[in-house]
């Protein structure tokens, strides 16, 4: 008996699991259908106040959306592209999730990163190995700045984060204009293939070489490893428990015994270092330059923040939601002429908007589910066997006699 109740136990553990895997699907996948089906409709709103509307732009502009992410080796190769920038950031939003922390300085992180990767490059002139490494390590530091103010004085990481954001484009705005050999004008630096060819991120499978693909490198690849590692220390190591037990109810896992001030700033560390990999792997690509601007952020930290919440932190389901925004931004530019890059922002911004109900959604799909569990334990609930189990079968005289 007790083994039967252990195996029990061990099957509802499992369907619990199951059942919560896919409530974390439907309600990523309802937020995303949602975000459409709005963006849907603006489209025909758009459609409807021009002087000479066609009632089948809307549907051209959305199945272009839809379809030329993979329409051609080229716009996958441009997807991947995207990707992996996006990938590491959210990984670096997530991570901190799970300890309880809303690190919305990811795109400071980023900024720093991916700016001292160049320096690495440009000014060092380090391989490209070890200008993502340089980066990480500035992403890092930027990153422990908030999580001591969190860890020792309980300060708000969110205003510390956006704090950081600007300090962290200044501070590097300081370091450009006062190193004249990492920049070719007074706005960009230079690039990569005149100042260190090494620099540039590796090619993916030969297509930037044989298909003259100048997009293609293996920052996805790299992305995709951090993936797995941040998902193997979130499950199966003691730190990884820790974080999520931190995340939980931060009193109670101090009481327990966890080390809540050292677990915080180590999170917001590997954050950081995430958020500066994103930006290494974009700026050592080879096919952007780094731009200076003293009125605006880069809006691929904030990215990061829907790509964290549709996958709902988890590392693995970052990969696919990073592909999926890369996906809808591919697809968006094939939308034009018919509609201007604006609309493609107008859309994202809408299914981004949604994926922060997509924790609402699933709390009702949850609910609903556990209502319907319910009522079938009630309908497949039997009386029990009044006759004991170890109760002896009594024999049956008249079965006796006709065998007789």
């Amino acid at each position: 008996m007790i083994g039967l109740k252990k195996k029990t136990s061990v099957t509802n553990q499992a369907n619990r699991s199951v059942s919560d895997r896919t409530v974390t699907v439907l309600s990523s996948m309802s937020s995303i259908v949602i975000g459409l089906l709005i963006g849907f409709v603006f489209l025909f709103i758009i459609e409807i106040i021009k002087k000479d509307p066609d009632l089948t732009n809307p549907f051209y502009g959305m199945g272009s959306l839809l379809t030329s992410g993979f329409s051609s080796l080229s716009s996958i190769v441009d997807l991947l592209y995207r990707a992996a920038p996006l990938l590491m950031v959210g990984l670096a939003v997530g991570f901190a999730f799970k300890a309880g922390l809303f690190n919305i300085g990811a795109t400071g992180q980023y900024t720093v990163g991916g700016f001292f990767s160049l320096v690495a490059a440009i000014l060092w002139q380090f391989p490209w190995w070890a200008s993502i490494l340089i980066g990480m390590i500035a992403g890092a530091f930027w990153g422990l700045i908030p999580g001591i103010f969190k860890a020792l004085f309980n300060i708000n990481e969110v205003i510390t984060t956006i704090m950081l954001n600007w300090s962290g484009l200044y501070f590097v705005n300081l370091i450009f204009y006062n190193s004249p050999n990492i920049y070719l004008t007074s706005e960009r630096t230079k690039p990569l293939n005149l100042a260190n060819p090494s620099a540039i991120l590796p090619d993916l499978f030969g297509l930037r070489e044989s298909m003259g693909y100048s997009y293609a490198n293996i920052g996805i690849i790299i992305a995709i490893i951090f993936a797995v590692i941040i998902f193997v220390i979130l499950e199966k190591t003691v730190f990884g428990f820790e974080i999520k037990a931190c995340g939980q109810n931060k009193n109670a896992s101090q009481y327990a015994g966890i080390k809540a001030k050292r677990t915080i700033i180590f999170t917001m560390i590997i954050s950081g270092a995430l958020a500066g990999v994103g930006g290494a792997i974009q700026f050592l690509s080879g096919t952007v330059q780094f731009t200076m601007s003293s009125t605006s952020l880069l809006p691929m930290g904030f990215n990061g923040i829907p790509v964290a919440l549709l996958a709902f932190s988890n590392p693995l389901g970052t990969i696919i939601t990073s592909l999926f925004i890369s996906f809808l931004q591919v697809g968006g530019e094939s939308m034009q002429p018919a509609y201007s890059t604006e609309m493609v922002n107008v859309i994202l911004a809408v299914i981004i908007y949604f994926s922060a109900f997509s924790l609402i959604i699933s709390h009702f799909i949850r609910k609903r589910l556990s209502k319907k569990e319910d009522v079938e334990r009630l309908d497949d609930s039997t009386p029990p066997d009044e006759k004991p189990n170890d109760q002896p079968t009594l024999p049956n005289p008249n079965k006796e006699e006709a065998n007789s």
